[in-house]
């Protein structure tokens, strides 16, 4: 047993700062994230994917939810479209995503939507987890019009990252 009489003060100073950083890390690390931390994806933006424009667009974030879509185009036709939710929850965001051919037809269950859990945030930084544990897709704005999704998978045992889609910004 350690009595604090025979204690140098400068280690009870030390074990004070050691408990207070502690109990700091763990509050930041239990950060479950908000639809702030993905404000950075609002407006209109366009790509190239596939030999084809991509559209994307993202609403400001508003009350518990973000909405947005993709449109992948090839020789003047939509190839696929993609329609997604943010959606808050006490966990952090959630992206909810399904994905269409032309005509509207869906190529998941009706029911069934990809899902997609909050891992992190930084400044202009967000990343995501498939539910299934398959894929991240971390979400960049690199410059003040330059936004990429950049698609992670497990290579050995770490997450390998290549950029998706590289957009610049419309309005």
């Amino acid at each position: 047993m350690i009595r604090l009489k025979k204690c140098p003060l400068i280690l009870v100073i030390g074990l004070a700062l050691l408990t207070i950083t502690s109990s700091n890390l763990l509050a930041q690390s239990s950060k479950t994230g908000s639809l702030e931390d993905l404000s950075f994806l609002s407006g209109q933006w366009r790509g190239e994917f596939s030999g084809g424009p991509i559209d994307g667009g993202w609403t400001s974030p508003m009350g518990d939810n973000i909405v947005g879509y993709l449109r992948m185009m090839k020789d003047g036709k939509a190839t696929l479209y993609e329609i997604f939710a943010f959606e808050q929850t006490e966990n952090g965001p959630v992206a909810r995503v399904k994905h269409f051919k032309p005509g509207m037809i869906s190529l998941e269950e009706m029911e069934v939507s990809d899902t997609y859990r909050f891992i992190e945030a930084g400044k202009n930084t967000a990343l995501f987890e498939k539910n299934d544990g398959s894929v991240r897709i971390l979400y960049e704005l690199r410059k003040k019009n330059q936004l990429v999704f950049q698609k992670g998978l497990l290579e050995n045992g770490t997450w390998v990252y290549k950029d998706l889609f590289i957009f610049k910004k419309l309005s």
